[in-house]
């Protein structure tokens, strides 16, 4: 699994991150040509200032002069125009990188099992697919070219300084030790704070979306002060994280442009020494041409420091984001068996389950359901009625047993093909932010309006839809705010109903809902499990009284199974407790 580690640059993390380059090779090799060029025009210009001076402005050659100011002139075009190509295609290609590990990530997490949902923040989630993958983008576009562009500036600068005079350029080297040590001290300590300054943006985005989300929760229980003072706690740990970088930016920063201002001092100072004792002025052009020299070989240093910070970055983003590309947590998907033509048995045979490992959910379930009928799983809260629905859909692994659709065993088949035969109607409704007929068909090309249209009135839909400001286009907006519980069911409803499914899954499906829509969900229910195999997960017993078998669960066992008259024959029997105790309670209401 990759990890950030303690080293200021990562190479085995930095050659993962260079396969994404393969499909951009041309513009890769674009870019490296336009830093070395850009290092060439760069060095150019103090060696032609060099010549000019020393060759026409003192022997007063007016049209040497001119000639070599044009040049001047078009070495620094040349080097405009590069200096364009080099940013927009090292930004280029930094983008077209980071739109592939980006799609990449979204693939891997799509296929997720849900206990990595169970145990992982959506916040955090959220901050490795958007801003941990942009941040990686400016490896390519501020950092790692911009070092090397920097790099062999200064190596060409380098080497024109010992051809110059290597007098001088001694003296300019003897400053750089001090920057270089100074800078690798900074690289350092920078790697540590931008991975705090990571972390806790994690947090941030963390809290802030776990409580927006839970707004409701918030106001309901008058916790907005607590979750202000947290939020302050948390905010707090974020600016110290980016203070720390602030405090070793400014440290650092002053140090290039001290030894650039002693460089030139000394350089004035040795090469007038020169020109005064030798009383040649051949020396006035060196000297110049290495005071402008001297910014070009210690300023990249100072951004290159910069932008080692902005690398360094980028990879400590890049390990969070491979650390999830590099998570094992996927369904397998190894069957063989592409396409089924489910008929709706269901069998399941001692099936042991658990969502932490030593903490069994079910101990041994086995219980058949015969194409077509309605079956009813009834039990307390933890009993695991919803884990059986789980495990049907393959949301989770079985630890022990077998699960089989028409005798075939469910691993025997394709994840897709197993999933297009099965509907669920869960409690809590999930719609997107988006208009009730995409939320419905959720964007199937095989689903068309007509055909949701139809369906919506068979199951006594339509006529609500149709009150809806623009019906079937109107926007439910995030979660499906813009309606009302019962709504929110039926429009779930509908959505099962259009797929066509051979097998139905109702969880819960009435709990939470007034007592009119609770009518419309059960007309709509009796049309779509007409003909089709359904397991029906409910509280209210009332809702299940047709159902052909009812299977009665406690503690992840089943306890009792039959019809309700079957059950309500058993003599102090769980069913008829629960049965009971809530026509009791429905009669005190009434």
């Amino acid at each position: 699994m990759a990890k950030v580690t303690g080293k200021v640059f990562d190479v085995g993390l930095f050659k993962r991150l260079l396969v994404y380059t393969n499909p951009y090779k041309i513009t890769l090799y674009f870019v490296a040509i336009a830093a070395i060029s850009l290092a060439v025009f760069a060095v150019t210009r103090p060696v032609l200032l060099k010549i000019t001076i020393n060759d026409y402005i003192l022997t007063k050659d007016a049209h040497g002069l001119l000639i070599f100011i044009m040049l001047m002139l078009g070495v620094l075009v040349l080097e405009v125009v590069f200096q364009f190509l080099f940013v927009f295609y090292a930004n280029w290609l930094g983008q077209s990188i980071i739109k592939d590990i980006r799609q990449k990530l979204f693939n891997h997490m799509l296929n997720f099992k849900m206990a990595y949902y169970d145990k992982s923040s959506v916040g955090r989630l959220v901050t490795r697919a958007v801003s941990d993958i942009e941040t990686i983008a400016s490896i390519f576009s501020q950092g790692l070219f911009v070092i090397i562009a920097d790099l062999l500036k200064m190596l060409v600068v380098m080497g024109v300084m010992l051809y110059m005079s290597w007098k001088l350029s001694l003296i300019v080297f003897a400053i750089l030790p001090l920057i270089i040590y100074a800078t690798r001290v900074f690289q350092k300590a920078m790697k540590s704070a931008f991975e705090e300054v990571r972390s806790q943006i994690s947090n941030l985005n963390s809290f802030v979306q776990e409580r927006v989300t839970g707004m409701k929760i918030v106001q309901l229980f008058s916790r907005e002060e607590t979750e202000y003072q947290n939020f302050k706690e948390i905010n707090t740990k974020h600016k110290k994280g980016w203070l720390r970088t602030v405090w070793y930016n400014s440290i650092f920063f002053p140090i290039p442009e001290l030894a650039n201002a002693i460089a030139v001092g000394l350089i004035v100072w040795y090469g007038g020494l020169m020109v005064a004792t030798e009383g040649t002025t051949d020396s006035l052009g060196e000297v110049i041409a290495f005071i402008m020299m001297i910014g070009m070989l210690f300023r990249p240093l100072r951004q290159i420091a910069d932008k080692f910070n902005t690398l360094q970055m980028g990879m400590v983003a890049a390990g969070r984001v491979f650390a999830i590309l590099d998570t094992e947590s996927n369904i397998s998907d190894e069957g063989k068996i592409e396409t089924i033509d489910i008929k709706g048995d269901i069998s399941f045979k001692d099936v042991r389950f658990s969502y932490i490992e030593g903490e069994e959910v079910l101990h041994g379930i086995s219980f058949d359901v015969q194409q077509g009928q309605t079956v009813a799983i009834v039990g307390a809260t933890g009993a695991g009625k919803s884990t059986i629905i789980n495990l049907l859909n393959r949301f989770y692994e079985i630890d022990a047993g077998t699960i089989c659709i028409d005798t075939v065993a469910i691993t025997d088949v394709k994840l897709a093909a197993l999933r297009t035969k099965i509907a669920v109607v869960l409690q809590d409704v999930f719609l997107f932010a988006d208009t009730i007929l995409n939320n419905i068909t959720l964007e199937n090309p095989t689903i068309t309006r007509e055909t949701v249209e139809k369906a919506a009135k068979q199951i006594g839909v339509h006529d609500f839809i149709m009150s809806l400001p623009n019906n079937y286009d109107y926007n439910v907006k995030e979660r499906g705010s813009m309606l009302s519980s019962g709504q929110r069911q039926l429009i779930s409803f509908l959505r099962a109903y259009v797929t066509n499914p051979r097998i139905l899954i109702l969880d819960e499906a009435t709990s939470s809902v007034d007592s009119h829509s609770e009518q419309l969900i059960q007309n709509a229910t009796d049309t779509i499990t007409k003909g089709r195999t359904s397991i029906v997960i409910a509280h209210r017993l009332a809702t299940i009284k047709k159902a052909d078998t009812i299977i009665v669960m406690d503690a992840g066992k089943i306890v009792e199974q039959g019809s309700h008259n079957e059950l309500l024959q058993i003599e102090n029997g769980y069913y008829k407790n629960l049965y009971e105790v809530q026509f009791i309670q429905q009669e005190n209401d009434h």
